[in-house]
């Protein structure tokens, strides 16, 4: 193969050191300078770094799923806070409307003040209630039909799916009816 010639410049500190490695690789100038160019200009895959890119992209991943969940879970236990609310709070009479913005006002501004303290010291209040919930007992809510639930789940042991769906759950979250001995499927 026919080879260009190129006159190069270099600083006498790295001409020397370019000059003591040659004569260590026992090699020309030339060629050590042609393969730092090659390494340089066509780099070489990393051995490992595809597999430690796809270890982190699924560990990202699995992080998103969860949260994804948590934000599913809150989404729908304040949509049923909201409803139950609703359903369950008489409309308050025109004469004490005012008495109760005040006291709504007061009692926001301390829920306010108590949502700051908790995220800026990580006190997350909903994992210390999700560990109070009796996995054991019966409901205390119904369904919109008026019967019981058919299944008493605990969400902290309850994997989802991405879409925030109950693994073990049909497409309206629930659960499959329990066999004999009482297991779930």
């Amino acid at each position: 193969m026919r080879k260009k010639r190129y006159c190069l410049y270099l600083s006498r500190p790295l001409a020397h050191q370019l000059e003591r490695v040659a004569s260590l690789r026992h090699g020309s100038k030339s060629a050590l300078l042609e393969e730092a160019l090659r390494k340089s200009l066509e780099p070489e895959q990393v051995p490992g770094v595809e597999e430690g890119l796809l270890r982190r992209l699924n560990e990202l991943h699995r992080a998103v799923a969860a949260l994804a969940r948590d934000q599913t879970v809150a989404t729908e236990t304040l949509a049923l806070f909201v409803r139950y609310m609703l359903t369950v709070t008489p409309p308050i009479p025109d004469s004490d409307q005012e008495p109760a913005r005040l006291t709504g006002r007061k009692r926001y501004d301390v829920f306010l003040t108590e949502v700051g303290k908790r995220v800026a010291g990580n006190g997350l209040h909903a994992a210390e209630v999700l560990k109070t919930v009796p996995v054991d007992q019966p409901d205390l809510f119904t369904t919109a039909a008026g019967g019981p639930l058919k299944s008493h789940v605990s969400l902290r042991s309850q994997p989802f799916r991405a879409n925030g769906q109950a693994l073990g759950t049909d497409a309206r979250g629930q659960a499959p009816e329990p066999k004999e001995g009482g297991g779930h499927a």
